[in-house]
């Protein structure tokens, strides 16, 4: 029999409370992702982060021309969608396995006040689409001197 330690006052939860509380911070704003299952037949994988002037989305979606990729951003939400198209197979040499996706993909996610909806820009580089969001320039961080 494994032996635990009583806590009396400490609630089950708290270290779900604690994980929570870890998560709540303007980054994990930006990557609280509001897509969902139904909307999407297949999900790109995407990297968030912060450096100090902008914010930068990097999503795999190899296959896909950036032409036929849609970014857009309204009331503080980038979305991001597309479409893969499936390809087609001769008679003579059938498909045996499948486990490349295809079909549309959306992701969307919440971005925090700081960033600047009129300052970004996306490129396609590889199967990698690199988004750059600025910051605000009230959001950029600089030094203040304390004076004497």
């Amino acid at each position: 029999m494994d032996m635990t330690r009583y806590r009396p006052g400490r609630s089950p939860s708290t270290l779900s409370d604690e994980f929570n509380r870890l998560f709540e911070s303007p980054l994990m704003d930006l990557a609280r992702d509001f897509s969902t299952v139904e909307t999407s037949q297949w999900v790109p994988a995407v990297d968030i982060r912060e450096e100090k002037d902008k914010f930068v989305v990097e999503a795999d979606i190899p296959g896909v021309k950036p032409e036929d990729i849609e970014v857009t951003m309204e009331n503080g939400v980038l979305s991001i969608r597309g479409e893969r198209s499936s390809e087609t197979t001769s008679d003579e040499g059938g498909v045996r396995r499948r486990e490349r996706s295809h079909g549309v993909f959306y992701r969307r996610f919440a971005l925090p006040d700081s960033a600047d909806p009129e300052n970004i820009r996306a490129r396609g580089d590889q199967g990698v689409l690199h988004i750059d969001i600025g910051k605000r320039d009230a959001a950029v961080s600089r030094r203040i001197p304390v004076e004497q």
